[in-house]
């Protein structure tokens, strides 16, 4: 079978499955699931371009997810005018200035060329310098946080645009890769994935608990779309735009990544990958090549992620769950082919939609069990019988990661490989 005739079959299939979803559960649900397998499609991109193109293992997804959706909110949600007009608006800023100003202190200190020859005295005037920032800072913020709470509710957004929302919160995934990558890239892939894995459990613990900024569990919603609202037109043709913009913007990532895939940088990338000590024999910059691939995978997975949670019309801080928004994504990417556009979106459809449609075919399966069971065997199923299907999902998921690893481990769709 040609390469060419086997994408043709699984495009195909995938297409069928689509159609069988719309035709059983209805077109808003459809449409729904389609919108949201755009938004995990851009974030499996990004997870392509730094496992399949550089071999950076990111295990902390989830992070640059929630941070993304973070500052979308921040930046798309009306603004709160109670916080506006209140007394700690002023006091917050003075807060973040005095936060700076301390930045600037610990930084001045790692960059003093009277220190620079003087290593340990320089770590210890920066761990002070730390140590007084940080309990200076938690010390001022507490009481105007508690403020901010008991008369405002939370410090609400800037009613910008979504698309600026979006924008500033790939922005900001990008700027914690690199400083992410800046510390870890130059160590072991291991440490990467230690690095980042933490970090994300930290970004979700940090917004779960700033009820001042997020609202915590209380969650924010609704969140501005940047189409018409069902409200307004109906679910149908509002998910049918929604689904339109981000196919837009998969286009768009989609022809920055095949002209950057066939370029020189796109080849140096590779050949990192393959043979790290032969590329830095050649005078490549490894790690700051690394670097750019990692920035720019994060930088799709908080666009991805900030259009997912808009589109959801809700931020929950609770809702950013290691197993949905980190292991899912790896199963698409793993089973659509690494390195490999086409097969990472592939991925995505197949995965998503045996993720939410495990849950209502399951529930179909139990019942007709339950009745054959009842009425040939006088078997009486279990009280939690039902509840059982939501856990189906999973292990269809690992049933499917496993049966792909043991016939196609490279993929349904590997990356191509041009010989020359």
């Amino acid at each position: 079978m040609t390469r060419y005739r086997k994408e043709t079959i699984l495009i195909g299939l995938s297409a069928l499955l689509v159609a069988l979803v719309f035709y059983s559960f209805g077109a808003a649900f459809g449409l729904r699931m389609m919108a949201e397998i755009a938004c995990f499609s851009i974030i499996a991109l990004g997870l392509s371009i730094q496992w399949g193109y550089a071999g950076l293992f990111n295990a902390g997804i989830m992070g640059f997810i929630a941070l993304a959706a973070f500052i979308s909110m921040l930046v798309s949600f009306p603004v709160n005018e109670a916080f506006r007009e209140s007394e700690y608006a002023g006091q917050l800023f003075w807060v973040f200035f005095k936060l700076f100003i301390g930045i600037a202190i610990i930084w001045g200190i790692a960059r003093l060329p009277a220190l620079q020859q003087r290593v340990k005295l320089r770590r210890l005037l920066m761990l002070i310098a730390i140590a007084v920032t940080y309990l200076s800072f938690m010390h001022n913020l507490q009481p105007v946080a508690r403020g901010i709470e008991t008369s405002a509710g939370f410090i609400g957004g800037l009613g910008l645009p979504v698309w600026m929302g979006w924008l500033a919160g790939g922005i900001v995934a990008g700027v914690l890769a690199w400083f992410v990558g800046h510390i870890c890239l130059g160590l072991r892939s291991d440490y990467l994935a230690i690095a980042t894995l933490g970090i994300a459990e930290i970004i979700k613990a940090i917004l779960k608990n700033a009820d001042w900024l997020t609202r915590g569990t209380l969650t924010v919603s609704p969140l501005p779309w940047p189409v018409a609202t069902p409200g307004e037109i109906g679910f149908i043709a509002s998910r049918a735009l929604y689904l339109t913009v981000t196919v837009v913007i998969i286009a768009l990532i989609l022809w920055l990544l095949q002209r950057a895939y066939n370029a020189p940088w796109g080849r140096m990338i590779r050949a990192i990958r393959d043979n790290e000590l032969s590329s830095a024999a050649m005078g490549k910059n490894v790690n700051g090549r690394r670097l750019e691939v990692f920035m720019f995978g994060s930088v799709l997975m908080g666009i991805g992620g900030a259009a997912l949670i808009t589109f959801n019309s809700i931020f929950d801080p609770s809702g950013f769950l290691p197993l949905h928004h980190t292991f899912l994504i790896w199963v698409m990417v793993i089973l659509g082919g690494a390195g490999n556009n086409i097969g990472t979106m592939l991925g995505a459809v197949i995965v998503y939609i045996v993720w939410v449609v495990s849950e209502p075919t399951t529930l179909v399966v139990f019942e007709a069990i339950k009745y054959i069971g009842l009425e040939w065997f006088a078997w009486q199923a279990p009280n939690d019988f039902d509840s059982r299907a939501l856990q189906m999902r999973v292990f269809l998921i690992g049933l499917t990661i496993t049966l792909v690893l043991r016939f196609a481990p490279k993929g349904l769709l590997p990356e191509k490989i041009h010989k020359l």
